[in-house]
């Protein structure tokens, strides 16, 4: 089948990495433009360009994919499908209706709709999760899907783990779509629930919460985005490893330095910081970083 791929995100880069060796490798690769990242804010190419230009697939990275110059590009290839993966913006008409859009979404719709699906998931204490093959429509991931598959979360798993396995599964079953065109059944609005983007208050660590949900919020955003938790002196710590306790710790919201990592009193429970990021430093051990703080 001949195809045009539309994504970003390094998740996306997979899908598009397995849709190349397959019978369906798209004549057209649309990305974002490259943005500025890092701590030098220099500008770098989304992994879905990187990807693309791996593969000798033709590029185009247009300010608007809703654009006539991007439309009359995607129409040139006279694909049968436009497959859509974790893109990061709006798709609208005419182009939604120029062609058949098929989209791969990581989660069981119509659970976590939306931006941040596999980190609500985590954050939710999901036992499993899974990947969706859905036509694209004008509502918010609400269009009909043909193939489902599950994946149970595991305790251990954090975004990074999930991410790797759910974007394999994704892959394959897009592939498996485009080859048995599978009929779409329409999805229950009702037991929607919403996977909202990512914002600076769920990044932060709040001692109200149990030892338990905190352990899940840092799982969930790592190794990309990162949690973090402010100290009382004002430090803001990054947190990239962490374990929930039952064991007597601080009181709610403080954080003790006397033992072989630091810990944070909860709710309910202790949350242990296994691995923290002081500011300016790299991430490292929480028992490398009490060393360093007691001197």
């Amino acid at each position: 089948m001949r195809t045009v791929f539309l994504g970003t995100s390094e998740f996306a880069a997979a899908v598009l990495r397995r849709l190349a060796s397959s019978p369906h490798r798209p004549a057209l690769v649309v990305t974002r433009p490259d943005r500025p990242r890092g701590r030098g804010r220099q500008l770098a190419p989304p992994p879905v360009a990187d990807a693309a230009r791996e593969l000798g697939i033709e590029l185009d990275q247009p300010e608007s994919v809703n654009g006539d110059d991007a439309r009359a590009l995607i129409a040139r290839q006279r694909p049968e499908a436009v497959c859509v993966c974790a893109f990061g913006a709006l798709i609208k008409e005419p182009l939604l209706s120029e062609h058949e859009m098929i989209n791969v979404h990581p989660s069981l719709l119509p659970r976590w709709r939306g931006a941040a699906p596999i980190e609500r998931a985590i954050m939710a204490g999901d036992a499993s999760t899974g990947v969706s093959i859905m036509r694209l429509t004008a509502g918010l991931d609400s269009g009909p899907v043909c193939l489902q598959l599950e994946e149970p979360i595991r305790a251990e798993d954090t975004y990074g783990t999930l991410a790797e396995r759910l974007q394999g599964m994704g892959a394959e079953l897009l592939v498996s779509a485009l080859d048995s065109s599978p009929p779409y059944a329409e999805q229950d609005d009702s037991s929607a629930t919403y996977a909202e983007k990512i914002t600076a208050e769920d990044r932060a660590l709040d001692p109200a919460r149990t030892a338990g949900e905190l352990a899940r919020v840092v799982r969930a955003l790592t190794p990309h985005i990162g949690a973090k938790l402010v100290l009382e002196d004002g430090t803001v710590l990054g947190i990239g490893d962490a374990r929930a306790t039952e064991a007597t710790g601080p009181p709610p919201g403080a954080v003790s330095f006397a033992g072989e990592v630091p810990v944070l009193g909860c709710a309910a429970g202790s949350l242990e910081l296994l691995a923290v990021k002081p500011p300016g430093r790299r991430m490292m051990g929480g028992a490398e970083y009490l060393r360093g703080r007691r001197g």
